[in-house]
């Protein structure tokens, strides 16, 4: 199994959670987190002050895939979460070495 990571922009959610949908994807994880990369934040102005935003707020999207569904969640996420500018955000993808379903106590490929 796979676990993967994706921080994403905010109002990329809803072609991110599609695209993974129409792959068979059925379950994700979303969370509000802040952070940044190389952008090292932005600035933004309000009422004629420039304020320095150090951490921009992104989304976090957890999956847990058998590992031969791998390419196609990474494949959905980049197509649908891509804009092309700088701060689209990055995939990351680990091992899982078991999953548990609590209800059930089913376990490996059947928890998912």
């Amino acid at each position: 199994m796979k676990k993967v990571e994706a921080i994403i922009r905010p109002f990329k959610l809803d072609e991110v959670k599609e695209a993974l949908l129409e792959k068979g994807i059925r379950g994700l994880t979303i969370s509000e987190v802040r952070g940044y990369g190389r952008q090292k934040g932005h600035k933004e102005t309000y009422r004629g002050s420039e304020y320095q935003i150090e951490f921009v707020p992104k989304l976090k999207i957890e999956v847990v895939v058998d590992a031969e569904d791998i390419e196609k969640v990474i494949e959905a996420i980049l197509k649908s979460a891509k804009t092309g500018q700088v701060g689209d955000g990055k995939i990351f993808v680990y091992d899982i070495h078991d999953a548990i379903r609590i209800r059930t106590e089913e376990s490996g490929k059947e928890a998912l």
